[in-house]
């Protein structure tokens, strides 16, 4: 069974998009937020403010390089891309190997209403998760006032990225987590270390550059300079969408 085409939605009856979308939305939240995620991912994120602390209190090294080695090698590296793996690739990819995506397919709405609302979703989870515990984190570390910022700036950015990327993923293959966490370690933990041309299809390169144009402290993927730092990781973002988009408008419900 193919799902409904844009043509075929147009024919039908058209619910107002705002009120839609909303409903997507709440309904991605209640599916996403478990408590093994959540208690996973919070205790991931209460880790961070842990290391923080300690390094803040050890007195060894500056509060800049402290805060900027955490954030990068455990934050960035590892904290962010796994929390946006873990909610963005469920939040299509769950209902699709369920078998319930043809609920949401079904529906007489433009196919990017689903997409938008399912990847909204699946953010607004990923950042409060990760930018709360890594600005805490920063901070405790002895981080000053800017690279503070500069920490909720870089993990808001990939989590952007990240989710919209790992989002399409779900929709798109099946063992997405797995799929995703080998380009995780294996792309973004080594291969992207290879050149600076390889780090640049990384966005862990991207959000370390970010960080590291404000701490002053360089940093192995630290490669891009502004504003490309900031505008690839949106674009990449937007890109994803569109691709989810046309994802659900021409795969077959299973």
């Amino acid at each position: 069974m193919t799902a409904p085409t844009g043509t075929d939605v147009d024919r039908g009856f058209r619910a107002p998009i705002g009120r839609s979308w909303l409903a997507i939305y709440r309904l991605q939240l209640r599916l996403l937020v478990t408590w093994g995620r959540l208690v996973t991912m919070l205790g991931l994120g209460a880790l961070a403010v842990i290391i923080g602390a300690a390094l803040g209190s050890g007195g060894r090294g500056t509060g800049t390089e402290n805060a900027t080695e955490l954030v990068a090698l455990y934050g960035l590296l590892l904290l962010l891309p796994v929390a946006s793996l873990v909610f963005a690739s469920s939040a299509l990819g769950d209902p699709r190997e369920d078998g319930t995506l043809v609920y949401l397919w079904m529906r007489p709405l433009p196919r990017w209403v689903t997409a938008l609302a399912s990847w909204a979703a699946a953010l607004t989870i990923t950042l409060p998760i990760t930018v709360v515990p890594l600005t805490l984190a920063a901070a405790l570390a002895g981080a000053p006032s800017d690279l503070v910022v500069a920490t909720a700036l870089a993990t808001g950015v990939g989590a952007v990225a990240y989710t919209a990327v790992f989002g399409a993923l779900g929709l798109r293959t099946r063992r997405s987590l797995l799929w995703g966490l080998l380009y995780l370690f294996i792309w973004e933990g080594f291969v992207a270390n290879a050149s600076d041309q390889a780090a640049q299809l990384a966005i862990l390169a991207y959000t370390q550059s970010l960080l590291s144009a404000a701490s002053g402290q360089p940093l192995d993927l630290a490669v891009v300079v502004a504003p490309w730092s900031w505008i690839v990781p949106l674009l990449v973002a937007a890109v994803a969408l569109v691709y989810t988009v046309h994802r659900l408008r021409v795969q077959e419900v299973p």
